[in-house]
């Protein structure tokens, strides 16, 4: 017989889910399995910064459109997600200026990205492509199926719910690196390659220092021992990959050198390389 609880103002039917929130603690806890399901153990993440590389228009983006299509022509299975860059600073400023809460902003953040993303589809066109609706993960089989690409937004799948930032401000501490981070680790994805207008991560910001040098090859636990103070990626991205269960390698590679990316998905050590040693699993 079904057991309804209350006492907090509302009734509920016992269960482990009961508690309605993912990042509650105790539901964590209590439905923690090391069996969870790789949906796509073959598939990589193409992250295409916004700022990096859309800002910069068609001398970026054209040679690297080429290039994508040389990757599909060689049987690579990936999902492109997309930044929104500069377009987004400046919407962010405006929601603030208004006073919109966080899942507010997150909203129009995701409309500017998805301008990114239709942009990137058209240049794809004569070689398979399709943006995905925000959260549609469903539809991913019957794109892989067909032969055509799919195009992610990076804002992460939060929406009118995303979390309030840790500094009590309006802006989400979760950004674009870690959205897509998020998305290739909870369908199980071979890895994460980052597309940046930089060589990879550096020990400090080479844009501003002449001396800065290229972090080649490095592990998680060695990168959150010593994390650089300027990070081309999301800083939130290194801490939650701490506690993941599927992603091994992130991968971060210059978009504006030819080839960098082809030669990444090709399993090369070009860039940068992160491994996390505590994933154990195949």
């Amino acid at each position: 017989m079904t057991k309804l609880v209350g006492g907090d103002g509302r009734t509920h039917i016992e269960s482990r889910l009961m508690r309605e929130s993912l990042q509650d603690r105790a539901v964590l806890r209590d439905t923690e399995n090391e069996r969870d399901l790789r949906f796509f153990p073959d598939v990589t993440l193409v992250s295409i910064g916004g700022q990096s590389i859309f800002d910069r228009g068609g001398a970026a983006i054209l040679p690297l459109v080429e290039e994508i299509a040389q990757v599909k022509a060689k049987g690579h299975k990936i999902v492109i997600g997309v930044g929104g860059g500069t377009r987004v600073r400046h919407t962010m400023a405006i929601a603030m200026d208004f006073g919109l809460p966080t899942g507010g902003i997150a909203q129009l953040v995701g409309a500017m990205e998805e301008l990114n993303a239709i942009l990137l589809n058209a240049l794809l066109a004569p070689y398979g492509s399709m943006p995905m609706q925000r959260d549609h993960f469903w539809d991913l089989p019957l794109y892989f199926h067909a032969g055509i690409t799919p195009i992610a937004i990076s804002v992460p799948p939060f929406h009118f719910w995303e979390p309030p930032p840790a500094d009590g401000g309006a802006v989400p501490m979760h950004g674009s690196d870690f959205g897509l981070f998020q998305l290739a680790e909870v369908l199980g994805f071979k890895q994460a390659i980052y597309v940046k207008d930089e060589d990879g991560l550096y020990d400090k910001d080479p844009k501003k220092h002449a001396d800065a040098k290229l972090i080649e090859k490095t592990t998680l636990a060695d990168l959150l021992a010593n994390m650089p103070a300027e990070n081309i990626l999301d800083e939130e991205l290194y801490r939650t990959w701490a506690d993941a269960k599927n992603l091994k390698r992130v991968q971060i590679v210059n978009g504006l050198k030819r080839g960098q990316l082809l030669r990444a998905l090709d399993g090369e050590d070009v860039g940068t390389v992160i491994t996390n040693e505590a994933v154990k699993r195949d």
